[in-house]
């Protein structure tokens, strides 16, 4: 079930429905359980067992380490599973393909489905269970309690990832959404829809158009990277406040996944503001454990490229994904070694624009399909003859406005205003939303979110 189908909003109406008409929150937790197991069976029911074993394997390993005297053992065991699960069904037969490429031998090819979701709750089960060998979270006692703190819906399929002493903090105390919450959450429901289905697919449609096919032309390839890094922007924080939304009309709360990233003055501050759940746990996860930076400035770049070309493994078996993730690793680096200071005033629009290009030629390494249309995109972007722009007029007004909007957040705090506001503040607010996915709202295809496929 895709967020922005009619069938997800009548399931997730039935389940608030019928979360809100049981009387004991016991049986309203078995029902969030159930739900989330059905609407992970609904994409593929083959891959139940698997997101069974591995939350078996890991709450036992959980209760083991907090008993044992030797608790490494149970946490290489969980990490073995949740590692080997993830290499397997992602990365096969991508290596199989490089040991081909490298030997000359044919090797064989498995027709492997990416289970929904494995990347996202791989990593919120890593930190739970590093966490716990940490000695920073309590094992959870209770199996059906942290079964669902991994498949919950909202979040399974791509995020934000949610450290278990978040959501339990919410689960074991849980408190009804006050009424600010409830607006709040339908309004950033309808805020990612709109975001998804009036934004990100129609600058979609622009971005697989050329990226399918690349053809030559300088204006060309720069209009279609700008649409694709428009594209997974709104694709990826529209489905990140659908989540928050939902959670929040659950008495859930999870944490700000997107701020603004493309009014960004650096590309450090960037990784500050985009998906913020992956670069945080990149930091406290991999990152802080090589060394971070507390053995020389050396050790610090390495630790930096590393964290950066791992990360962008993480998001596909593809060598385009590990040369975005150096790419993001050497900017990094280099930002570090100049010691740049934050800048202030006019002196920080410059920077904005310097960060927002460089953000966007990283880019094509992400979206192109192979090394070779990376090149050719490339070399189109810096050396290829003008070519016609691919964005019509309406395109154009929608970046515009979405860059007017982006300001207006980052000056006055709207949704914070908004959230603090009177009631009938939201139904202005509600009508334009509705106005605008109405008018540039892609109903005539499912578009499916960029990070389903992670």
């Amino acid at each position: 079930m895709l967020f922005n189908t009619a069938q997800f909003f009548a399931f997730f109406a039935a389940v608030l429905l019928l979360f809100y008409t049981l009387p004991w929150f016991a049986a309203r937790k078995w029902l969030l359980l159930v739900a989330s197991y059905y609407f992970y069976a609904s994409w593929n029911v083959n891959f139940v067992p698997l997101l069974l074993t591995l939350t078996l394997v890991d709450y036992f390993c959980a209760r083991w380490i907090e008993k044992s005297a030797k608790p490494r053992v149970a946490l290489i065991i969980s990490l073995s599973a949740n590692l080997g699960f993830l290499a397997f069904f992602k990365y096969t037969n991508f290596l199989a393909s490089q040991v081909t490429q490298l030997t000359g031998q044919p090797a064989r090819v498995f027709d492997i489905v990416l289970p929904l979701g494995i990347s996202f709750h791989t990593f919120q089960s890593i930190s739970y269970i590093v966490d716990v060998y940490r000695g920073q979270q309590t094992a959870v006692r209770s199996l059906p309690d942290y079964a669902l703190f991994i498949a919950f819906f909202p979040q399974l399929v791509a995020g934000p990832i949610v450290r278990a002493r978040d959501f339990f903090r919410d689960l074991l105390a849980w408190q009804a959404p006050s009424g600010e919450e409830i607006r709040l959450g339908a309004w950033l429901m309808l805020l990612g829809l709109t975001k998804k289905m009036a934004f990100a697919d129609r600058f979609a449609i622009v971005a697989d158009g050329y990226f399918g096919n690349p053809v030559p032309g300088q204006w060309t390839a720069i209009t279609a990277t700008l649409a694709f890094g428009l594209q997974i922007f709104f694709d990826f924080s529209g489905y990140t406040d659908m989540a928050i939304g939902m959670a929040k009309l659950l008495g859930f709360h999870f944490p700000e996944n997107f701020r603004r990233p493309y009014l960004a003055s650096s590309i450090t501050d960037f990784w500050r503001r985009w998906h913020i759940s992956l670069s945080s746990w990149l930091r406290d996860y991999l990152y802080i454990p090589l060394g971070g930076s507390r053995h020389g400035s050396w050790r610090t770049y390495r630790n930096l490229l590393l964290t950066m070309l791992l990360g962008g493994l993480w998001h596909g078996a593809s060598w385009n994904f590990v040369v975005w993730g150096g790419y993001h690793g050497l900017l990094l680096g280099v930002e570090r070694a100049a010691r740049l200071d934050e800048p202030r005033g006019w002196l920080r629009l410059p920077r904005l624009a310097l960060t927002f290009v460089l953000v966007m030629l990283g880019w094509v390494f992400f979206r192109a399909n192979g090394w070779e249309a990376s090149q050719f995109v490339l070399h189109e972007i810096f050396l290829g003859s003008r070519g016609a722009g691919l964005l019509n007029a309406w395109q154009c007004g929608l970046a515009l406005g979405a860059l007017l909007m982006a300001l207006a957040e980052d000056r006055w705090a709207v949704t914070e205003r908004l959230a603090r506001g009177p009631a009938w503040l939201y139904v202005p607010a509600f009508a334009l939303m509705g106005l605008v996915l109405e008018i540039f709202g892609v109903f005539d295809q499912a578009i499916p979110f960029v990070y389903f496929q992670f």
